[in-house]
């Protein structure tokens, strides 16, 4: 008998079971044919809810809510890491691509309020959207904030040629200097000295932010030896994480490839650790944080390293285009590619108009070797002059060809050969185009190559 008491009550339970959930997704149903969101169908008295998502380059979901206390949904459906920020200063932790994570900003007075990602670069590449907050039903909303959108477009046309026109603009500290050694023994061993820590850095006119750096640069400086060089490199970490150093596409022993805990101990805060190792074969690599590097290398701790020269195919005919056995190379540039971290969509740790032009004189020959330590591939594009790809990762090609447009992935490095005959400046950027202008003009990956007339 008293089984099947226990019988009858377990299946009470059950019918009451889907009878509560039937009756919720009447209510949903009811709720939407309404015209209500989820956000608005909320229970009442308890916080409304929003699903939004970020991706390159937008920010979408559910971008309408009750007033009141609002619990976000924040999805980051991208690749790179984004983050949410309201214009008054509400701000949401950084989300890792393909994490979700519940955001509350609280209570949220009836309005229109701007958000976007933070991340430099993000929110003027695309990723800004309006959130409307609304009020009692005939009740005035209000606004919350000013919308500063809207411009005509003659409007439009004049930001774009102003922001043009402010190339190049001056900012605080240069990166990719070239490192002198600090010693150098009597044995021909090369010392040098880098120091990592966290700096204030202009990476566009007035924008300031908290960057990871070696020797107070961003890139780092440029360390070049000569093959057969024995070399030591002191690294003291004054950051608050431990760290290390990867010399990322150079021969190293185990013990000096820089991934702690495996091939070393961890450089804690306020350590110095020794790098050791000869400089065994030419090489085009660069050296960046391997522990904690989602934070720090994005952030800007990164910088080339190169072992030698690249072989040029002098000699060579190339669709046509005869390479002189003669030539002489007038300019190496080193070039950094990030979109990431507080650093963002920039040329050598600067954002346009703030990146470097380059000036050299008609006829010259150039070599660009393209470093990508961003998180997505940029398509780098030179106007006017091919560039003629010899090297990948720093290993000669067998088959060198020429390119309008070299496409980098993380993590690659690509050397080209360009010979600049003809007088002006030729724009030279990354062909992503929310990499290089929105809707208030030109910024971000871009920079120029500026010919003079050779008038010897």
């Amino acid at each position: 008998m008293a089984d099947n008491n226990s019988k009858t009550f377990d299946r009470t339970l059950a019918v009451m079971a889907v009878f509560a959930a039937l009756t919720a997704v009447l209510a949903l149903v009811a709720a939407l044919r309404a015209g209500e969101t989820p956000a608005q169908a909320a229970e009442e008295g308890g916080p409304a809810t929003a699903n939004i998502e970020l991706a390159e380059w937008e920010i979408t979901g559910d971008l309408e809510a009750p007033s009141g206390e609002l619990s976000i949904t924040l999805s980051n459906t991208g690749s790179m890491v984004h983050n949410l920020v309201f214009e008054n200063g509400l701000r949401s932790v950084d989300v890792n691509g393909g994490e979700t994570v519940t955001f509350e900003p609280g209570r949220l007075e009836p309005g229109t309020y701007t958000i976007f990602c933070d991340i430099a670069g993000h929110r003027a590449a695309g990723m800004e959207a309006r959130l409307v907050v609304a009020g009692d039903p005939g009740g005035d909303a209000g606004v919350a904030e000013e919308d500063h959108g809207g411009a005509t477009p003659a409007e439009m046309d004049q930001m774009m040629i102003d922001s043009m026109l402010a190339f190049p603009a001056e900012t605080e500290g240069i990166g990719n200097q070239a490192l002198e050694p600090t010693e150098v023994r009597a044995d021909g061993t090369k010392v040098f000295d880098l120091n990592a820590s966290v700096i204030e850095w202009e990476v566009s006119p007035g924008e300031f932010v908290d960057a990871w750096a070696y020797n107070g640069m961003v890139p780092g400086p440029w360390i070049k030896l000569d093959v057969g060089d024995n070399v030591e490199i002191n690294v003291t970490n004054n950051t608050e994480l431990s760290t290390d150093v990867h010399w990322h596409g150079v021969s190293t022993p185990n013990d000096m490839d820089g991934v702690a805990p495996y091939t070393q101990d961890p450089i804690a805060p306020g350590e110095t650790f020794t790098y050791a190792f000869e400089a065994e074969r030419p090489a085009i690599g660069m050296y960046h944080a391997h522990l904690h590097s989602q934070i720090s290398v994005p952030n800007g701790m990164f910088a080339p390293f190169t072992i030698g020269d690249t072989p040029i195919p002098v000699g060579q005919t190339v669709s046509g285009i005869e390479i002189p056995e003669d030539l002489e190379v007038a300019r190496e540039i080193p070039m950094v590619l990030n979109d990431a971290g507080v650093i963002g969509l920039s040329l050598n740790g600067k954002s346009f108009p703030a990146t470097e032009p380059y000036v050299v004189t008609e006829g010259d020959w150039l070599v660009y070797h393209y470093y990508n330590e961003g998180l997505q591939s940029h398509p780098m594009h030179q106007h006017q002059f091919p560039q003629l790809v010899f090297a990948k990762d720093g290993i000669p090609l067998e088959n060198p060809y020429w390119a309008d447009t070299v496409n980098v992935a993380p993590g690659e490095r690509y050397s080209v050969l360009v010979h600049p005959d003809r007088a002006g400046t030729w724009v030279w950027h990354c062909h992503i185009l929310t990499h290089v202008e929105n809707d208030e003009g030109m910024f971000g990956m871009v920079t120029a190559l500026v010919v003079q007339p050779d008038e010897s």
